[in-house]
């Protein structure tokens, strides 16, 4: 039996954009629900608040006192947000960003903004009071957002909270022309990363978070990803030296590399739950020690 969908409130405004977002998740478990951002967004995700589990963002397409109003009314929802990469956070600190240049990865990025959001956004019952959750930087919880948090886990499972992947997406189970465009598509996240490491930090974090979410849904291996590392470092190098540059200091983004692989470590040490015994592990959760 095929997992439920998750429902999409769809604000984007650019329509060839929208139709380029529905093409990347056609066929898959979740489903666009269009919402126009320049009639009254904020009424229409109140009225259907029960029907959306995630929000799809074009970056500036709502004010940002319509954020503030959405958190007001309690509708902060999963949200991955289409635009550049410019280290500013537009709705929650949850929220996943990814360039529109990059939206064969749309659909993992939905799954790590559900999983973000059940791991980042809510706050405990015993600290759920106003002082601490404003002294934490995290949203207070209410009852319409313990109620979004279990229908997702209802719907993607409860290990699915952070854990749970889809086999059929990894990059191994791909058409050849999906694994392919797969793969370029993170190349171009990578030297996003690249580009802005030592620059812009903040920029640089949030192309790190858009490569190693998909990396770790698409079980991309670690071979994969210190060949794409090592690529791009090399075509620097040579057009540096074409250009007549030094280009001893492109070592130092080996720390780029190092980084991407603590925080995929992170991720999978995580993909564990609690208590679980090792041996009984799904493959899907075992690690990286087979994608080789």
């Amino acid at each position: 039996m095929p997992e439920p969908a998750l429902t999409i409130a769809s604000l984007i405004r650019d329509p060839r954009l929208q139709d380029a977002c529905a093409r990347w998740l056609a066929g898959g478990r979740c489903q666009l629900a269009w919402v126009d951002p320049a009639s009254d967004p904020l009424a229409e995700l109140e009225r259907r608040r029960e029907e959306f589990d995630a929000v799809l963002l074009e970056q500036g397409a709502l004010d940002p006192k319509a954020y503030q109003a959405l958190s007001d009314l309690g509708l902060v929802l999963p949200a991955v947000v289409i635009g550049a990469v410019s280290g500013r956070v537009e709705f929650h600190d949850a929220e996943v960003h990814l360039p529109p240049d990059q939206l064969e990865q749309l659909s993992y990025s939905l799954d790590a903004a559900v999983s973000r959001f059940l791991r980042h956004g809510l706050v405990t019952a015993s600290d759920s009071s106003s002082s601490s959750s404003s002294a934490s930087g995290q949203t207070p919880d209410t009852p319409d957002r313990w109620k979004l948090a279990n229908r997702l886990k209802g719907r993607l499972g409860f290990v699915g909270v952070f854990y749970k992947r889809d086999p059929s997406r990894f990059l191994r189970n791909l058409p050849e022309l999906e694994s392919h465009e797969l793969i370029r598509s993170l190349e171009r996240t990578y030297r996003d990363l690249l580009l802005s490491y030592f620059r812009d930090p903040a920029a640089a974090n949030q192309a790190l978070e858009s490569f190693v979410n998909t990396a770790f849904f698409s079980d991309l291996p670690i071979t994969k990803t210190v060949e794409i590392h090592m690529n791009l470092i090399d075509g620097f190098s040579k057009q540096l030296k074409l250009e007549g540059h030094k280009n001893d200091f492109l070592q130092d983004y080996r720390l780029a590399l190092l980084d991407v692989m603590a925080h995929l470590c992170e991720m999978y040490r995580r993909s564990i739950p609690p208590d679980a015994p090792l041996a009984g592990l799904p493959v899907e959760v075992s690690g990286q020690s087979s994608m080789a």
